[in-house]
């Protein structure tokens, strides 16, 4: 794969992955997540200014006032400290969540597997190299693609044998082409918490009898 198309392909991948792998994503959901991190040492220091990136500029207010209060009652004991950080906590991955767009569920707990793009992610900020990470989304993107073309090619070649066989053609037909407009999709609708969440409308196949 030449490294223009190879990295065109990561480009793709990559926002797909974003835009399309919410439950991934409950990353910010998690105890262990960055935005409770860094609510966690924000606490700590008095200072709500580094959290305000995680929110929308009409939201700073709330996170303003929610910050003052729980910093005030943590000072009155470990259990009363540890009801006003699990407040805030909630609190600000609850606003952080709506201003993307998306639903909160509570706070998840700490140590969830988030899977490899996700893991690689994190890792690639922190080593400065996104060296492994790509050669993870090209291969899986190119297996994926390949996987469901040979699919489809494989069952249009006895689509018209009888209903059944048919009904195999329409499935991995339409696999194929979601799984490919769905990438592209993504990719061209600004990724985690832009993408457009409706099915492609593509015409059913036409069957040879």
């Amino acid at each position: 794969m030449s490294v223009s198309v190879r990295s065109l392909t990561l480009a793709i991948l990559a926002v797909a992955m974003l835009a399309v792998s919410l439950p991934a994503l409950a990353h910010c959901d998690a105890l262990d997540g960055p935005v409770v991190v860094e609510a966690r040492a924000a606490l700590e220091a008095g200072a709500v200014t580094p959290l305000l990136k995680w929110v929308a500029p009409g939201d700073e207010p709330a996170i303003r006032k929610a910050f003052e209060q729980t910093r005030a009652v943590r000072g009155k004991g470990s259990d009363a400290r540890e009801l006003a950080d699990a407040y805030f906590f909630e609190t600000l991955v609850r606003i952080h969540r709506a201003s993307e767009g998306e639903a909160f569920s509570g706070l998840k707990p700490a140590g969830q597997d988030l899977g490899p793009a996700i893991r690689g992610g994190d890792q690639a900020l922190e080593s400065g190299s996104v060296d492994e990470l790509e050669a993870l989304l090209v291969k899986e993107v190119r297996e994926g693609i390949r996987a469901k073309f040979q699919a489809a090619v494989e069952t249009k070649q006895h689509a018209s044998h009888n209903a059944d066989a048919g009904r195999r053609w329409v499935h991995s037909y339409a696999t194929f082409l979601h799984y490919a407009d769905g990438i592209h999709r993504a990719a061209t609708t600004g990724g985690h918490g832009a993408a457009e969440e409706h099915a492609p409308a593509h015409a059913a196949p036409k069957h040879e009898h």
